[in-house]
């Protein structure tokens, strides 16, 4: 009886176990269409149920909220594995850090820990709302994998640990929504969505993964960097190549100097699985290599910073949509070859052939992992070991600058014999058999002791805009880096630091990431051939943080100690402030802080008095010209209380009153110019604003068409591409500009949003609002308007052809894709108050002027910042760059009772630039003339 009781018992559960796993709704069941039907598409709210229901039904599921989105929705990550697995996902987990930090293992240990462990794959849709396959191959693999039961997938789900994220919420309820709201399928279009598919940087959220600014991208940058740190992250795109189906790994030239080889090759590795599946299945069209522009050169974006972290970071590029279309005739795409050794032939195709192939993909993928998930485990524990090894040894990187400099050596070098041929010097010992140079030229370079890569750096904490410094650490700890603090004051290399100050060494495993951040890019000198024109990067040559963000720091090249004490991995800093010192009359905040704006910001909000100080404070409390000032009250000294604990600032006390004059500032009606579609630099400097608390409405072309301007706004600011060229116009490929969307088409709450600025309508109000006492700030190409205005002013990056007409450098010439260059600035005048005599700045193939002296004389245009440099390169590629020596970066020009503001430089690119935030900030306060004697109130007054 007891026997034929557990049997029963085993049966019931068994029939209860697969009546479970029998109440998994299909996508059929639960969307009522199939993943890949033509015309129809999920949206997030509906996404988000059906997560809900299959990790409430299957048993190998969990889902996981991994945080909130910019509009507020739930971001969800579903874990796929088989049942036994999700029992022991903490320890699987675990075992996944260990080995990717590789910190206090032997090779043995990591060998057992990669045989007990599953590969982590991470596999994620949707970045881009309006690349919808991404979205529904994500729904469509976990179905796939909670309902198959082939031993295929049981393999899998055996090995593998899957994780299975949501990239963009937000974007594919937008898109998605925009799409199906036209009742008639044939009618469907993803066309002019009317704003950004993130609320804020649209396309540029796969541009946020070093930075990590928005919501979304900290959420997964948990997961990838801290939580999980996978040894595969699988990132859906499109589109793929005209003529092709898809694009993916292996990538072309040049991948970044600072990666384990091993990563470069584990890209390889997983290219091969990918494409022999899909060959397999018959399934032409992936194109690799030199077939696409997609390199490995880049990071921040969601792949390619996973390369840095010794991830396998994989990038598809798809074509196929909804709405079916056609694979277009490209004659050269036709040919076999090492690009693409299996081409598709033109035809119709549809959504579902591209859910078939993403399937397929994934599963090549996942099945890869499986059979090698203990390689994969040991491998990023190796590489993660290197990276500790090279960071605490004397080692030496390899560049193309390196290169350059020890071809130099040996062609400077007076002594050097020139051989008849290499066999000949061979046989006397001075080049090895097969040509190449001696030796000492090498160890000339490679072992200078001075050219090695630090042991670590060290970020004082006295220094200027400490608060941004933290800001910095955080970007750092949010992408897996290990920090430490100094408990005391301490000493390296005959320098003294104060206690707080952090210390960031670089052996550790995410080595690559770390010296990606501190140290300058070197990019090739890339041509389609030589003297030919450049080959484009994918995305920035140059980005190096530390250097955008002003921070301050030192590079140790030898190993060091002090009292200091390691940060638990992921958990974000706060900088300390303070009110020093006696505050009888007021209190000053540094202009040097960016974080001082944000407090003025709020002091101006509740009505306190705030002055700037041309000359600065001298005695004592020296402070810098343009700091603030706050005559002292009790409703100034609670809000400062306030904002020195909560924004890390110093505010200095004075016991009387600064002597000199003083300007009160006062709020500014700011617009922001945007577009139909959204503009993403637009949406950046909106997502700013609303961080430093600067008060601006948005506005679109037909508000600056509708005139009256000076009575509404004090102050409009055109980022880059809002102002077309005199005699042509600007596209941006990731904004339609409002110009292509119809009228008729268009909802009616939409409509206000169409148009966009031209030279007819918009640049004659734009003038009569300078005329009438307005300011207008314009960044990168939107400095056009400068020649729309006739200003005396001209393209500095021109030459004279034969023929006697001028015309731009031609690219092999002149050449700076996006790169960090230094500039010269005046630091005393107003628009540049807080910035140093020098500044980084972020340079997109940005425009430069030259200025006739007699305008500067006549006080016609008065230059902010100047290359007084042949090579103002800091990190990156520029080529040519000695045609930008003395060249003017940014001016500022009287128009009428107005004032226009140029800055050539992307002074705010990507919310990454903060040591160029001020450029803007600046210009954003009207500062009237005070009256030093009558700003002082009594103290404790309001």
């Amino acid at each position: 009886m007891r026997f034929l009781s557990s049997t029963l018992f085993l049966a019931l559960l068994l029939s209860l176990t697969t009546a479970r796993a029998q109440t998994i709704p299909s996508p059929k069941e639960h969307f009522g269409f199939n993943i890949g039907d033509n015309y129809q598409l999920a949206t997030y709210t509906q996404t988000e149920a059906y997560f809900k229901k299959v990790a409430a039904a299957s048993d190998r599921a969990k889902l996981v909220d991994i945080g909130m989105t910019e509009e507020g929705r739930h971001q969800y990550m579903l874990i796929v594995s088989s049942p036994e697995n999700l029992k022991k996902l903490n320890r699987y987990q675990e075992i996944s850090r260990k080995l990717a930090r590789a910190e206090n293992l032997t090779d043995q240990q990591a060998h057992a820990l990669a045989d007990e462990g599953k590969a982590i794959v991470w596999i994620d849709g949707g970045i881009h709302a309006t690349e919808t396959v991404g979205t529904h191959q994500l729904i469509e693999t976990i179905w796939q994998l909670v309902s198959r039961k082939d031993p295929e997938t049981m393999r899998i789900l055996d090995k593998d640990v899957i994780l299975l994220t949501h990239a963009n919420p937000d974007g594919q309820e937008l898109v998605t929504n925009w799409y199906m709201r036209e009742a008639t399928p044939e009618k469907r279009s993803l066309d002019n969505v009317p704003r950004l598919y993130q609320k804020y940087i649209g396309h540029d959220n796969n541009r946020d993964f070093f930075m990590l600014n928005m919501k979304e991208t900290q959420n997964i940058a948990r997961q990838l960097f801290v939580d999980w740190i996978p040894q595969i992250m699988y990132n859906h795109h499109q589109r793929g190549p005209a003529g092709s189906v898809l694009a993916g790994p292996p990538y072309r030239d040049p991948f970044n100097y600072v990666f384990d080889p091993m990563m470069v090759t584990g890209i390889d590795a997983l290219g091969a699985a990918m494409i022999n599946r899909l060959n397999s299945e018959n399934k032409p069209g992936f194109t690799r290599l030199g077939g696409s522009v997609f390199s490995t050169w880049y990071n921040g974006g969601l792949r390619t910073t996973t390369h840095f972290h010794n991830m396998i970071g994989l990038l598809t590029e798809i074509i196929g949509g909804p709405t079916p279309e056609d694979v277009p005739l490209v004659p050269k795409r036709l040919i076999p070859n090492g690009n693409t050794p299996f081409p598709v032939t033109p035809q119709k195709w549809y959504f579902k052939q591209s859910i078939d192939y993403s399937i397929s993909l994934n599963y090549s993928v996942l099945d890869y992992a499986a059979r090698q998930s203990d390689q994969l485990l040991y491998n990023i524990y190796r590489m993660g070991k290197n990276s500790i090894e090279r960071g605490s040894s004397d080692y030496w990187a390899l560049s193309p600058k390196r290169i350059d400099a020890i071809e130099e050596a040996y062609n400077k070098d007076p002594k050097k014999v020139v051989p008849p041929s290499s066999a000949a010097l061979a046989q006397y010992g001075m080049i090895p058999r097969g040509g190449g140079m001696p030796m000492k030229y090498y160890d000339t370079i490679m072992k200078a002791p001075v050219l090695r890569d630090p042991r670590g750096y060290i970020i004082p904490k006295n220094q200027p805009d400490f608060a941004t410094a933290v800001k910095f650490i955080n970007a750092l700890v949010r992408t897996g880096i290990q920090i430490q603090e100094a408990t005391a004051d301490f000493t390296v290399a005959g320098k003294k630091y104060p206690a707080g100050s952090y210390v960031v060494k670089t052996d550790q495993a995410f080595r690559p990431h770390l010296l990606d951040m501190f140290e300058p890019q070197d990019h090739p000198n890339d041509f389609q051939y030589p003297g030919g024109p450049p080959v484009r990067p994918y995305d920035a040559a140059g980005w190096t943080l530390a250097y955008l963000m002003n921070v301050k720091f030192d590079r140790i090249l030898d190993g060091f100690d002090g009292p200091f004490k390691k940060l638990p991995y992921g958990e974000l800093q706060s900088p300390e402030g303070a009110i020093a010192g006696a505050s009888g009359a007021g209190y000053v905040l540094s202009a040097k802080s960016n974080n001082s704006f944000i407090a003025v910001n709020d002091l101006l909000a509740s009505g306190v008095e705030v002055y700037r100080l041309p000359n600065g404070v001298g005695e004592k409390s020296t402070a810098e010209a343009g700091a603030f000032y706050v005559p002292a009250s009790a409703k100034a000294k609670s809000l400062l209380d306030k904002s020195a604990k909560d924004l890390g600032i110093l505010v200095t006390g004075l016991a009387k009153r600064p002597a000199g004059s003083m300007t009160k500032v006062t709020p500014m009606r700011i617009a922001l110019w945007d577009t139909y579609g959204g503009s993403m630099p637009s949406g950046w400097v909106r997502w700013m604003m609303e961080q430093y608390h600067f008060p601006m409405k948005v506005v679109y072309p037909n508000d600056i068409d509708a005139g009256d301007l000076k009575k509404k706004y004090d102050v409009i600011v055109f980022v880059t591409r809002a102002i077309p060229p005199v005699g042509g116009k600007e596209e941006d490929i990731f904004s339609l500009m409002g110009s292509e969307a119809k009228v008729e088409n268009t909802p009616a709450e939409f409509r206000p949003w169409l148009g966009k600025i031209t030279a007819t309508k918009s640049v004659p109000q734009l003038k009569a609002f300078l005329e009438a006492g307005g300011t207008v700030v314009t960044i990168g190409s939107s400095t056009n308007l400068a020649y729309h205005l006739g200003l005396p002013v001209k393209n500095a990056l021109t030459e004279m052809t034969a023929n006697g007409t001028e015309r731009p450098l031609p690219g092999e010439k002149y050449y700076i894709p996006g790169s960090v260059l230094r500039v010269n600035l005046d630091s005393t005048q107003h628009a540049t108050w807080g910035m140093s005599n020098q500044s980084d700045v972020y340079f997109d193939a940005s425009p430069v002027f030259k200025i006739a002296p007699d305008a500067i004389a006549k006080g016609l245009v008065k230059p902010l910042a100047w290359f007084d440099s042949s090579k103002p390169l800091r990190s990156g590629w520029a080529w040519g760059q000695s045609y930008l020596q003395g060249g003017v970066a940014a001016f500022e020009a009287p128009v009428g009772a107005g004032k226009l503001y140029a800055f050539g430089p992307e002074i705010t690119f990507r919310a990454q630039s903060h040591g160029t935030f001020k450029l803007l900030f600046n210009q954003l306060y009207s500062t009237g003339s005070g009256n030093p004697s009558s700003v002082a109130p009594v103290a404790g007054q309001e």
